[in-house]
């Protein structure tokens, strides 16, 4: 709220404390008449309001699940709603909600044509089991199966080393 500011022919000591404390009354008035707006964000909301944001954005917080993961689920549920149903939107949600690059193999000619292979590493699988369960089950594709598959990084050494085809004729006779 903007300061109030009296005429200078009102400017006593006394005045200025009814102003002061009119300045301050109005000040929180409007704290409390924001207070339900900054509910809205789901980022800084109390657990409560969270709670309901989340069932308005079908978003059900599994067992076990960190609040800044459900506050990020539910933050972006929107947009992974919007997303869902496409290989691109799919890798868009996972690197949303910080699992990371995914790889996504569809069709593949020696399986059946509804699995899709989703390719994570390790650390990404063992660290978010029951995540991936459940944005496989809200925003996967209908009517397909998901197999995860493990990419495991392997360090390859390789040696370089100089080998300029020299050649060299050396006669040798008897005495």
């Amino acid at each position: 709220m903007k300061p109030l500011k009296l005429p200078f022919w009102l400017a006593g000591t006394e005045l200025t404390k009814l102003k002061d404390a009119a300045q301050s009354w109005w000040n929180k008035v409007t704290e409390w008449l924001r207070w339900p707006l900054l509910q809205m964000d789901a980022q800084t909301c109390h657990l409560t309001i969270l709670d309901l944001l989340a069932w308005q954005r079908d978003i059900t917080r599994f067992k076990g699940e960190p609040e800044s993961l459900y506050r990020l689920r539910v933050k972006h549920a929107f947009v992974n709603s919007v997303d869902a149903g496409s290989t691109a939107g799919l890798k868009r949600i996972l690197l949303r909600l910080g699992v990371g690059y995914v790889e996504i193999e569809e069709r593949l000619p020696d399986r059946d044509w509804d699995v899709v292979l989703l390719s994570l590493s390790d650390s990404q699988l063992s660290q978010n089991p029951e995540l991936l369960r459940v944005l496989v089950q809200q925003y996967g594709r209908t009517c397909r199966r998901y197999d995860f598959v493990t990419i495991t990084p392997l360090d390859l050494g390789c040696a370089l080393l100089d080998f300029n085809d020299d050649q060299q004729t050396l006669v040798a006779t008897l005495l």
